[in-house]
């Protein structure tokens, strides 16, 4: 393989690149604030609610992914009969399906760091006159914030890699694109530069949640 070959293999990938970086930030953008919501849902005091959250997240936490995006896509015509862009739909097919998996996995972390706070700090903080609000807001959530990030940032490095199972609704990201790719030139060197790209977006990642965890150190 000559230089302009993988020149031209670079700039495919990088398209692709694209596409699986905006899997990535959607997912990770929506899926925090509903990752605290299904908390709250799972915590909450009504035994329904909570039992209705439990196996939820027990199923999208219990089942493939790839499942899971299988079903998105196809249960608006087989289980509504509604008539879908196919092309359109499989991108918000994509972003539906990992929102709703990676919320269930952000809500179990959530919780577990919630629980992690003394109950004594809810009482201190009654008892000097803060509100729920301020309570929560300006004692709880810093700590639990703080608690919670090695394990966010694990599932975000693995969210990364998750990336590449658009393929299986045919969204073009960069697996896809080196799976062509590698087709029709019957090369490896796609795979090996789509797996460079992956380490270095996860090398950023991680260096990013490194810098944010150290910011919030003065909470140790």
């Amino acid at each position: 393989m000559n230089s302009a070959q993988l020149l031209l293999i670079i700039k495919r990938l990088a398209e692709g690149m694209l596409t699986t970086t905006e899997i990535f930030a959607l997912t990770l953008v929506l899926s925090l604030p509903l990752g605290f919501v299904f908390c709250f849902m799972r915590m909450s005091k009504n035994k329904a609610l909570s039992t209705v959250m439990k196996v939820y997240i027990s199923i999208m936490r219990g089942t493939p992914l790839m499942l899971q995006l299988m079903v998105v896509f196809f249960a608006p015509s087989l289980l509504f009969g509604l008539t879908l862009s196919w092309q359109g739909w499989r991108f918000t097919a994509v972003i539906v399906g990992f929102v709703f998996n990676y919320a269930a996995y952000f809500a179990e972390i959530f919780r577990a760091g919630m629980e992690s706070i003394s109950p004594g700090q809810y009482e201190a903080a009654n008892i000097l006159g803060f509100s729920k609000g301020q309570t929560f807001f300006k004692i709880i959530l810093p700590q639990v914030i703080k608690r919670v990030l090695p394990p966010v940032t694990n599932e975000t490095i693995t969210l990364v890699k998750d990336t590449s199972l658009a393929f299986v609704l045919s969204v073009m990201e960069m697996f896809t694109e080196a799976k062509q790719i590698v087709a029709t030139t019957s090369s490896i060197a796609p795979f090996i530069v789509a797996a460079v790209f992956y380490f270095v977006f996860n090398a950023i990642v991680a260096a990013v949640m490194g810098k944010i965890e150290k910011k919030l150190s003065y909470y140790n």
